[in-house]
Formats: C-alpha cells, sequence, structure tokens
C-alpha cells in the first residue's frame, strides 16, 4: 500500500462534496482525518485508501470516513461518510456505501 500521510494538494470530486454536505462534514473536518487518521485500511478501489477517525460521544459513538487516492499532482478525495457506530478493522463496508462509492468512481 502507498503511503497516503504525505501532504499534497487536494482535488475535491463531486461525489465528496455531495457527501460532505449530506453528512454535514466540513473541509476542514475531512482534512483533520486525513492528517490524524486513527486507521487506514486499503480502499474498495484500486490505489485507494480509506481513512477513520472516531467521532461523537461514549452513548451515542460514529466514525467519519474518507476514501482518497493519491496521485503524483494531488490527493483525490472520492468519498466521505459517516458511519453510526464503530467498525472493526478489516471489516467490510456496507452495501449502501459500497455501491454509491462505485458508482462515483465510474463517473
Amino acid at each position: 500500500m502507498k503511503n497516503f500521510r504525505k501532504a499534497k494538494e487536494f482535488f475535491w470530486t463531486n461525489h465528496a462534496q455531495r457527501k460532505m454536505r449530506f453528512y454535514r462534514l466540513s473541509e476542514s473536518r475531512v482534512k483533520r482525518v486525513l492528517h490524524t487518521p486513527k486507521r487506514v485500511e486499503q480502499g474498495i478501489a484500486p490505489d485507494t485508501a480509506a481513512m477513520m477517525q472516531r467521532a461523537g460521544t461514549l452513548k451515542h459513538p460514529y466514525e467519519i470516513w474518507v476514501m482518497v487516492q493519491d496521485t503524483d499532482k494531488h490527493r483525490k478525495i472520492i468519498s466521505a461518510w459517516r458511519y453510526p457506530g464503530t467498525t472493526k478493522p478489516g471489516e467490510p463496508l456496507p452495501e449502501e456505501i459500497l455501491r454509491e462509492v462505485e458508482l462515483s468512481i465510474k463517473q
């Protein structure tokens, strides 16, 4: 897997921007996940990574996930979403999120 921690210029896909509005995630909140992820896993698309940070409260925990793809010129933000509850390392993504990300990659 590539090193996804290098600072680069960001490129925000339309899908990522729509998802950020839907989940009420600011650009700075997504960048915070990218700069200090709690967990990094291989993404579902080729040469991508999914990065996560925990958020919420003890009673209502959730995770913020960001899928990125690094190129020579920039870091492409493919998608961002809020996952209710907590996941375990290596646990597959929910089908709904998989479908949305696959559609955004094809566009």
